[in-house]
């Protein structure tokens, strides 16, 4: 299900490997556009219940469900409570959990929001945002030092440096606070052949520091184990290599670290069985139709009886 508010990547592949069963319990972790949930639904009888979370109050108003359908909970909270939300309302244990972490076409879309380094607008980058601090206060606030952690561990920018500094100098002549000042600032940095990879790694960081994104990946991901059913199916799609290898190590090892425990016999102890020996990534056909989709990794585990 494609819509103008998001268009869901890897739709089939993510939602066949749950292997729906039409009374199930499952959770979509990130509503966004609600893709992912219609399919899910679509599959799921009568006596079937999806639970789905976001914090963008936005995904919220363009909910595509109807408000009949008595098998949906639409929660509007950061997914990672999603286990204490489940095991407070008694819906665990789950047979199934399905996030896409990737940002929705809606935010980077939306100009006022300030994802893009498309449009000149304010510096916000807040998923929800009713949040206190957004990119303007990142930019503005933090220490050269705290800047170049950021943009080299969120972002992998080999310049980290050069481009903490460029910031710090403008940001005394001038608080910074549109995207287009901030990518104007940066211009001595890169060239035409770099730029746009050079400003979607650096968006990208301002982004995850804002959102917490890879604290809340890291709550959810410990809330799997409090709530999976054994059998149980998890299947996430990740954008890039930070949270893909935080998901790579969890299925591995049952942690994030990717500590591997074995046995007195040597055999690796992990709660789960992975699935997807290599991650599923989009067709050439699905590529052409949502560029989006290029970097999306699909990594799929099953719970251990």
């Amino acid at each position: 299900m494609a819509s103008s508010y998001h268009t869901p990547v890897l739709l089939s592949e993510s939602v066949d490997a749950l292997r729906i069963k039409e009374e199930g319990i499952y959770i979509d972790a990130t509503f966004g556009g609600g893709g992912h949930s219609m399919e899910i639904l679509k599959r799921l009888g009568k006596g079937g219940r999806l639970i789905s979370f976001d914090r963008d109050e936005d995904a919220l108003k363009n909910n595509p469900v109807p408000k009949d359908d008595k098998r949906f909970t639409l929660v509007y909270n950061n997914f990672r409570f999603m286990a204490n939300f489940v095991l407070y309302n008694g819906a665990s244990p789950v047979d199934g959990i399905l996030a896409d972490l990737g940002v929705s076409s809606h935010q980077f879309d939306c100009s006022e929001r300030g994802f893009s380094f498309r449009f000149d607008a304010p510096l916000d980058m807040r998923m929800n945002r009713k949040a206190e601090k957004n990119a303007e206060d990142i930019v503005n606030g933090y220490t050269k030092e705290e800047l170049v952690r950021i943009f080299r561990v969120y972002g992998e920018l080999e310049n980290a440096g050069r481009a903490a500094e460029l910031i710090c100098r403008e940001r005394q002549k001038q608080r910074i606070v549109t995207t287009g000042e901030l990518t104007r600032c940066l211009v001595p940095i890169h060239n035409n052949r770099n730029e746009h990879k050079f400003l979607a790694k650096l968006f990208q960081a301002l982004r995850i520091e804002v959102n917490g994104e890879m604290d809340s990946l890291e709550g959810f991901l410990n809330g799997v184990l409090r709530i999976l059913k054994p059998g149980g199916v998890l299947s996430v799609i990740t954008y890039h290599s930070l949270e893909d290898r935080m998901v790579k190590n969890f299925i591995k090892s049952g942690n994030i670290e990717g500590k591997i425990e074995k046995d007195i016999y040597g055999n690796v102890q992990s709660p789960f069985e992975i699935v997807t020996r290599k991650p599923v990534t989009p067709s050439a056909k699905e590529i052409e139709a949502n560029g989006r989709s290029r970097s999306a990794k699909l990594r799929v585990a099953k719970r251990r009886n």
